[in-house]
């Protein structure tokens, strides 16, 4: 009999457009194995929002994969001890996946492929990173002239579908039941309205796809109205891999309208894995070593600024309508994202990185690339990244950007306010006693950061 192979799943959890599995397909019997290795990421494992998507996931591909003709082997431990272990039982000789860019996955590659035969597939981004260089022959470090690199390698190849049937094994080796691993919050269950908002798994996926092709020709303007659903809500299907990213460009390029500005957020997703492709620490150190003379405040003093910035409760409506949605529903609007994170960044003088481990554990699509990426592009230790004095005014972007509704869904204390008072209630006089006020002021923020930056002279 021929030997069976092994299809490792990580962040690529579908059977459509994955070429890790029609190569597994034409070789013979498939395991299908997903091992659950929180030692590997180290301090970088998965929060418990991104766990609460990873079981409801997990449940929708094994289900998917079921339909196929066959199933989902979990495995909870080191991911080379584990596949070795599975190869050993079943005589498997190697094991296709898709290739990763987070440090910790291109480490546990590099230990399975001294183990086993391990053959690395691309699918997870529009190009793999290093496929468009600069004149001298590097990777790029500014995002514009990558967009234009990329675009010329655009459209991507049209995805594969998914196999008819996948031939399996005679007999199962041993796994764990998914619900024990406990990849959802219980005493309290504080992701009661996740379900509301999302439905994890591949037709998740594409029925957003769907939904969002009517949307794209207003994406340029809505995306940046926080009380409209103007954006795709994507961000953590691709993230989990539910979907490739040319899929989605092959579906949403075709829109009738056009749909170039956020085709342009797909690129960013392929510049910001190739940041940490080159930077791996890009989560945790300055990318502009500069900025590591920056005078933060420490976490001990600023403790009650932070707590009131996680909460929602800093006194800017804006700002806490943002952290109240993620906290209830795992994401926040990517224009309230920049607000949020500028003012804790900026007003509260608090170090890019809380805010980043924050998101990590709270969203529900935390991508160790994006959310480095975005945090250090707001703080402006990026390397290619908004100037640190460039500082965002929470209160004038509000009114901007149209967000009284927004404020009012999730700020429901001021629900009774006018679109004129509401953005910014305690100048006006008409603050709710149940709403806390400013914990700094505008102006007085701006100018302690200004001269914190003058200090460290980033």
């Amino acid at each position: 009999m021929t030997s069976p192979v092994i299809l490792w799943f990580r962040q690529d959890l579908r059977l459509s457009d994955q070429a890790a599995l029609a190569a597994a397909v034409h070789e013979g019997p498939v395991i299908p194995v997903y091992v659950l290795d929180d030692s590997a990421p180290r301090q970088w494992k998965m929060g418990g929002a991104s766990r609460w998507w990873l079981h409801h996931s997990l449940k929708s591909l094994d289900e998917k994969l079921r339909s196929k003709g066959s199933r989902l082997i979990l495995r909870r431990g080191e991911c080379a001890l584990e596949l070795a272990r599975l190869a050993q039982e079943t005589g498997a000789r190697r094991v296709h996946a898709l290739r990763h860019y987070e440090p910790w996955w291109r480490n546990a590659e590099k230990a399975v492929g001294r183990e086993l035969d391990l053959c690395l597939h691309d699918g997870g981004l529009l190009l793999p990173p290093g496929a468009v260089r600069t004149g001298s022959g590097g990777p790029y470090r500014i995002y514009t002239p990558f967009y234009r690199a990329l675009m010329d390698q655009m459209p991507p190849a049209a995805p594969t579908p998914s196999p008819s049937r996948i031939a399996t094994v005679a007999r199962w080796p041993d796994g764990d039941a998914l619900e024990d691993w406990h990849l959802l919050p219980k005493n309290p269950d504080w992701a009661v309205a996740f379900a509301r908002d999302w439905t994890p798994g591949e037709e998740g996926a594409r029925a957003n796809v769907a939904a969002f092709l009517d949307e794209v020709g207003d994406y340029p303007v809505a995306r940046d109205l926080p009380s409209r659903e103007g954006t795709s809500r994507l961000s953590p299907h691709l993230h989990f891999g539910e979907i490739s990213p040319a899929q989605v460009w092959n579906r949403i390029g075709k829109a009738p309208a056009d749909a170039t500005i956020f085709l342009k957020e797909l690129i960013w997703r392929d510049y910001a894995h190739t940041q940490i492709w080159t930077m791996p620490a890009y989560g945790s150190e300055n990318a502009r070593a500069a900025f590591d003379a920056m005078p933060w405040r420490d976490l001990r003093e600023a403790k009650t600024d932070f707590k009131a910035w996680t909460s929602g409760r800093t006194g800017y409506p804006i700002v806490d309508a943002g952290m109240r949605q993620l906290w209830a529903t795992g994401w926040m609007h990517n224009r309230v994202r920049m607000i949020a994170a500028s003012f804790l960044i900026k007003h509260l003088l608090i170090d890019w990185r809380h805010g980043a481990r924050w998101f990590w554990d709270t969203l529900v699509d935390a991508s160790y690339a994006n959310n480095s990426v975005n945090w250090q592009w707001v703080a402006g230790s990026g390397v290619d990244a908004n100037i640190f004095f460039r500082i965002m005014a929470p209160l004038t972007q509000s009114e901007k950007f149209d967000a009284a509704d927004y404020i009012r869904k999730w700020v429901p204390e001021l629900a009774h306010l006018n679109d004129h008072h509401i953005h910014d209630p305690e100048i006006h006089g008409v603050r709710p006693a149940d709403y806390p006020s400013k914990c700094i002021g505008h102006r007085e923020g701006r100018e302690r950061a200004l001269a914190a930056y003058r200090h460290g002279k980033p």
